[in-house]
């Protein structure tokens, strides 16, 4: 005999502000919607439960040589629970069957996210950040139907904050040699306004290179970010670069100034700093190819923030209607042949570039609790190895006549 399958449709839909627009969630912030099912006929069911779930994961493996001709592989793996929901939609109280008639029934859900910070949802080379809602239908002499949906929590980084407004700056040099003879020095010190910016942001760039050597270098800044993936007591890197600029010959004895030289920020995901497993940080470099050496680079940190500077709205609104203006950078499309940036070994000195993708040992993290608020939403596809948009080089304060390079024979 053949038994026809009379569920015609199982599917959970989140309760949203915008049609179009997935809902946005944060810490504290209520989950509703409803799970939708559909029956061709008349038809029994024992129980409809909802369990909502939400885990940072890490792994990977890494080939080990335990002599000439024995090897293994090494698993690094982690996870830390940040959701455990839990809801029964319909079950009889005595544990028989509810019957329901042909057509479309509707079961309303709500729960409340932790009130303690969550983390943005992330996917990233060796691991992820991921919430969901898993709903499992039960019903007798009939196999249990399941269905899975993810929705996307952020993490609020406001960068309206006095870690995050404060300037950073530094300096840095370098002598030429070549055959144990030095050729002159070479020296860079860069200034940017603040450490906090959104995407989408031009950062203006501030620097003086000195050139005290017999040849010509190239100034450039990049923007890089780094994923950390934490496990066991040791750490895998993955990093690349965003976002670049390409300065103007500096020759030889001269020097260049940068009046705020434009760097934008293309449509990156947020800082990630308060996961215990999964990091992601950014960095702002300024370098110059010294000759006869390795790379000069000179690197002013960065957080990418959600709240911009001076944001509208209330505070206390919805994620979704608070960041209905500044989240417009998540719709950004990419092109779908955009230039490529520089590999990151070719912005790096040479001890970074070796030690790109390797484990390494774990520090002590700095205690960043200071800058970060409750959680928003999270750019989780262009974590998914896409790559990043054509950049900009503008420069929206360009050098006046009298401000151009200076030789110092002159």
């Amino acid at each position: 005999m053949i038994i026809f399958d009379k569920l015609k449709k199982l599917d959970i839909v989140f309760d949203s502000p915008e049609v179009d627009c997935p809902p946005v969630f944060s810490s504290g912030d209520v989950v509703s919607g409803r799970v939708v099912l559909e029956f061709s006929g008349e038809s029994k069911v024992e129980s409809l439960k909802l369990h909502a779930e939400g885990f940072a994961k890490v792994h990977w493996t890494e080939s080990r040589s335990a002599g000439s001709s024995t090897a293994y592989t090494q698993n690094y793996s982690d996870e830390v629970e940040y959701l455990n929901r839990r809801e029964v939609l319909l079950q009889a109280d005595n544990g028989e069957v509810t019957v329901l008639p042909a057509g479309r029934h509707e079961f309303p859900f709500s729960f409340q996210l932790p009130e303690e910070t969550l983390v943005t949802s992330f996917e990233g080379k060796h691991g992820s950040i991921r919430y969901w809602v898993k709903v499992k239908l039960h019903r007798p002499w009939a196999t249990v139907k399941k269905i899975k949906k993810e929705f996307t929590v952020i993490e609020p980084i406001d960068i309206n904050t006095p870690a995050l407004l404060a300037p950073q700056a530094g300096t840095k040099d370098k002598m030429a040699r070549a055959w144990y003879r030095n050729f002159g020095q070479v020296s860079v010190t860069a200034k940017i306004d603040r450490k906090g910016y959104t995407p989408g942001e031009v950062i203006p760039v501030f620097a003086e290179f000195d050139n005290s050597t017999s040849r010509s270098i190239v100034p450039k800044a990049y923007i890089t970010q780094t994923q950390t993936f934490i496990a066991r007591g040791t750490m895998k890197q993955k990093r690349s670069v965003v976002a670049t600029l390409c300065g103007d010959n500096v020759g030889a004895r001269c020097r260049e100034t940068w009046h705020g030289r434009a760097i934008k920020i293309p449509p990156v995901g947020p800082s990630i700093l308060q996961c215990r497993i999964i990091k992601v940080e950014y960095m702002l470099k300024v370098c110059v190819d010294v000759p006869g050496t390795s790379k000069l680079c000179l690197e002013l940190p960065l957080v990418i923030g959600t709240i911009p500077l001076h944001p509208f709205g209330s505070r206390t609104s919805s994620v979704s209607s608070q960041y209905s203006v500044n989240l417009e950078w998540l719709r950004m499309a990419i092109p779908e042949q955009p230039e490529p940036p520089p590999d990151y070994s070719s912005v790096v000195t040479e001890e970074e570039a070796g030690q790109c993708n390797s484990v390494v040992v774990l520090q002590p993290a700095e205690d960043l609790s200071g800058i970060l608020e409750r959680p928003l939403m999270a750019f989780v596809q262009e974590f998914r190895f896409r790559p990043p948009p054509v950049y900009s080089e503008i420069d929206p304060n360009p050098q006046p006549i009298n401000m151009r390079p200076r030789c110092m024979t002159c």
